[in-house]
């Protein structure tokens, strides 16, 4: 199975790090422009720099996705840098994990809302892509969604949200040629994320969600990249719809 996005336009939304950056590196890989937003500026000038070094066209613009005039600003710039927008997606989290104001506040603001908000203002472009040659929205969720949590219950409310969102949206747009699914990680390590710092901060932890992994090992963002590319692709042209779960079978819990 290979993937060939030439003349595809792509939207990262928290595009410079860890699962975002990859599977904006490896859109453009694969002969996609693409735009990325994030509100870290030295992050979202290196992700920006790898990918002119490939050769492609690239939109990159600070953005604090929690903020609803942020986000309008951001689609509309980056549909007219590329010409168009033939796949968004929403990737990033506000990791809201207490179960208090401040944690619901992250959770409902960046992973709920500015999911809703970036898909409602690239909707214009989606349905002229979906028109001629289909559109695809993808959402990054969790595993945490699907399991009750006494550590992140903001978070995992917030993922279960999404989940949900996806088959609605998916219903409402399908007709429009706009497919829409979510991809749901298990545990993810890179340099700078969550579980590098719970190895060092948290060790218990993490040795114990590393145990609970039949593989033995984290995941990579590059094996979340790869599954956004397939369901972005015409090799998933008949799946819409669906929270695909890449998680090394972390949830069946042997």
């Amino acid at each position: 199975m290979s993937f060939d996005f030439t003349g595809k336009r792509v939207l990262v939304a928290g595009g410079s790090r860890g699962i975002g950056r990859a599977i904006t590196w490896q859109f453009a890989a694969a002969g996609a422009d693409v735009a990325l937003c994030a509100r870290g500026a030295a992050a979202l000038e290196a992700a920006r720099a790898d990918i002119v070094r490939l050769g492609r066209r690239v939109h990159a613009m600070a953005c604090d996705l929690a903020d609803a005039a942020s986000v309008a600003a951001w689609v509309p710039a980056a549909a007219e840098a590329l010409g168009g927008i033939d796949v968004l997606v929403n990737n990033a989290s506000g990791f809201g994990m207490g179960d208090d104001e401040e944690g619901w506040g992250a959770s409902l603001s960046v992973d709920v809302m500015a999911m809703v908000r970036s898909s409602r203002a690239a909707l214009p472009w989606l349905q002229r892509s979906g028109a001629t040659s289909g559109a695809s929205i993808i959402h990054i969720s969790s595993i945490s969604a699907f399991r009750p949590s006494t550590r992140s219950a903001a978070y995992a409310a917030a993922k279960a949200a999404m989940n949900s969102y996806t088959g609605s949206q998916a219903a409402m747009l399908c007709r429009q040629g706009i497919r829409v699914n979510a991809i749901a990680p298990g545990s993810i390590e890179f340099p700078g994320g969550v579980w590098q710092r719970r190895k060092t901060d948290n060790p218990a932890l993490y040795e114990r969600t590393l145990k609970s992994i039949p593989f033995g090992r984290m995941g990579t963002p590059d094996e979340i990249a790869e599954v956004a590319l397939f369901l972005a692709s015409p090799h998933a042209r008949w799946i819409t719809g669906q929270v695909l779960t890449v998680d090394g079978g972390q949830l069946l819990g042997v």
